[in-house]
Parts: structure tokens; sequence; C-alpha cells
């Protein structure tokens, strides 16, 4: 079989399974959630069966006690969120008044010193970016629901999400084993270097992430009561909850909280401990949490995951958000291999005038170089 042909076969398969996932978007979050949490729990699993732990036993002491604390920790906050929730919405209307008090003098001492032209201009330049954002932002959650939220409900998280999990755990090693024996024979040892290098990134980003988040979502729960800022566990949990996308948890915990603190104090020194808790709840992720959790092998850019995710979101709803950083490390590590070959091909060694291998030497030292840097 040639080279074409191959390339031609895996490029179908590829079609195919993308035509899959999307016409099955609705029905794939639970079994994805089940993948991600067998995939989480599987190092321990391990490590129980190493000791002597039959492997069926282990998988039901691991995912038992996971789901215990699932349900422990749904206990003790669902009870606090949901009052702090129903309070907030009732207190909302409140909060947009007071805001539109505090903006209109300043909006109309810039209106007093602007021309009527300019200020239409600005109301309709105003008014064009607020139209496109909440239309952005209206596309993202529409898409989110229709894309699988509304099917997300009880019964996948509470029966099938745990069953597809344990039965995923218990024949995990079987499995790869049977993908491992499907692989092409000629090209089963690249094929094994690039999904191991893909391991290591996933692994180490989303276990490395989710302890991460919930180190955030503690501290600043914690931290904003203490202030005595209202609805601290909500924005807390909130943040923390949203701090695997990069920025963002502690960007929009700091404007919610530093609003609501707007809203609720007098005083100067409460508004400046609210911005302080998430001051140092973004010193604590970038020097300490993320360098010992998560590391410096990772290899997701931060722009690069924000990418998939609003991506994965868009495109497949909250099957896509599941599938979002999977999917960037599979192409982040794909491309880069790429890029390796690449650099190794007669297409990036020839210059002009010389046979295919000139220059080989100086490409190879390059071609090591940026293979040593990765």
């Amino acid at each position: 079989m040639t080279v074409e042909r191959r390339q031609l076969i895996w490029l179908g398969l590829a079609v195919v399974g993308a035509v899959l996932i999307y016409e099955l978007r609705g029905a794939l979050p639970p079994f994805i959630a089940g993948m991600a949490v067998a995939y989480l729990l599987d190092p321990l699993a391990d490590r129980l069966e190493a000791v002597g732990c039959p492997r069926t036993a282990a998988v039901l002491i691991i995912l038992g006690s996971f789901l215990a604390v699932l349900v422990a920790a749904a206990v003790l906050l669902f009870p606090i969120l949901q009052v702090q929730v129903v309070e907030l919405l009732a207190r909302l209307p409140d909060y947009i008044q007071k805001g539109r008090d505090a903006i209109m003098p300043m909006f109309e001492r810039l209106q007093a010193s602007l021309s009527d032209a300019e200020v239409e201009r600005l109301r309709s330049a105003v008014g064009d970016v607020a139209g496109n954002i909440l239309g952005w932002l209206g596309q993202i959650v529409g898409g989110l629901w229709s894309g699988g939220l509304a099917l997300f409900n009880a019964l996948s998280l509470v029966v099938i999400m745990p069953v597809v999990a344990f039965y995923l755990l218990r024949d995990w090693d079987r499995i790869v084993a049977h993908v491992d024996g499907l692989l092409p024979r000629g090209a089963a040892a690249t094929i094994r270097e690039q999904v191991g290098e893909i391991d290591d990134r996933l692994s180490g980003f989303v276990r490395g992430q989710a302890l991460v988040c919930l180190a955030l979502g503690t501290w600043y729960a914690v931290g904003l009561t203490l202030v005595g800022l209202d609805f601290g566990v909500l924005v807390g949990v909130g943040a923390g909850l949203i701090s695997f996308i990069p920025y963002l948890g502690t960007g929009l915990g700091l404007v919610v909280g530093f609003g609501l603190a707007l809203a609720q104090f007098d005083s100067w020194l409460p508004i400046g401990l609210v911005a302080a808790v998430f001051a140092t709840g973004q010193i604590l992720e970038g020097y300490v949490l993320t360098p010992r959790l998560v590391g410096q092998r990772v290899g997701l850019h931060p722009v690069w995951v924000l990418f998939a995710l609003m991506a994965g979101g868009a495109l497949l709803g909250f099957t896509g958000v599941l599938l979002a950083v999977p999917a960037a490390a599979v192409i982040g590590v794909l491309v880069r291999f790429a890029i390796a070959r690449y650099l190794q091909s007669p297409l990036y060694r020839s210059r002009s005038g010389e046979p295919a291998d000139g220059g080989g030497d100086a490409a190879a030292e390059r071609s090591e170089a940026v293979a040593d840097r990765e």
C-alpha cells in the first residue's frame, strides 16, 4: 500500500470520527465524563493493584471514595449556594440601580465636554460593541444548551457516568493493550511515542489543573467569607471552578467580587481586602500551585487552551467543552511532530542550486536544538 493511500485512509477515518462526534454530541457528555473520571483515577487503581489488591476491588474502593467526596461536597455546598443565588437574584435590581447612579454623573460630564456629533458616534460605537459582545455570548450559551447541556441531567450524572467510569476503569489496561495490538506494525513505535507524549501532557494538565481549581476555589471562598463579602462562597466557588480557563477564573471573580464589594461596603479597607484575596490567589497559582501541581512540561499554552475551549463550545456545545483540552493536547503534539519531520525533510534542507541533502548537517543541528527545547 502506498503512502498516499494510507494517508487517505487515515484522513477518511478522521472525517468519519468527526462527523460521528458532531451527530452524537447530545448523547456523548456522560460517556466523556465517565472516560475522564476513569483516566484520572487509573494511576491510583494501578498502585493498589501493584500492592496486591484485585483490580475490581481497587476500582470499587477508588470510585466509591471519589463519588463519596463529590456527594459530600454537594451536600455541604448546595444549600449555601442555593440560598446565595436566590438572594443575589433578589438584590440584583438594586445593584444595577446603584451602578447606574454611579456611572451616570461621569457619563453626563463626558457628554458635556463633547459635541453632539461626537456623542452620537460614541453611543453608536458603544452600542455596536455591546451588541456584538451580547450576541457572541448568546451564541456560546445557546450552543452549550442546544449542544447537550439540557440532556446532561441528573440521570446522566447519577447513573450513566459512574457506570461508564466503573467499566472503563476496570478494563482500562485491557482496552489499552487491545488498541495497541491493532496499531499498524510499521508505525506502531511512532504512534506509541506520540500517544505517550499526549498522555504526559494531558495528564499533567488535567490532574494538576483539577487540584489547582480545588485549591483556588477553597482559597477564594474562605477568604471572601472572612472579609465579610456577601455571596463570598458563591463567588469563590464559581471563580475556582472556572479557573481551568486561563485567567478567566481570577479575572471574572475579581470583577464580580469587586463590584459586590463596592455595592456593599462604605469604606475602602474591605474593598481592598477583596482585591487582595484575588491578588494573593493569582500569586499562589502562578508561583506555587501551577509549578508544583501542573508542572512546566505540559506544553499547553494558556491562549491555545482558551481558544480550544471557546471553539469547542461554539462548535459542539457542552460536548465540545469536554473535548477541548484533550483535542488541544493532541493537536499540539501532532503539530510539533509535523514540524520536527519537516525540519528533517529535503523540503527544509535543500537550498537553491544545491542537491536535496545539501546543508543536512546544519539542518540536523537545528532540528536537534528544537527537539531539545521541546
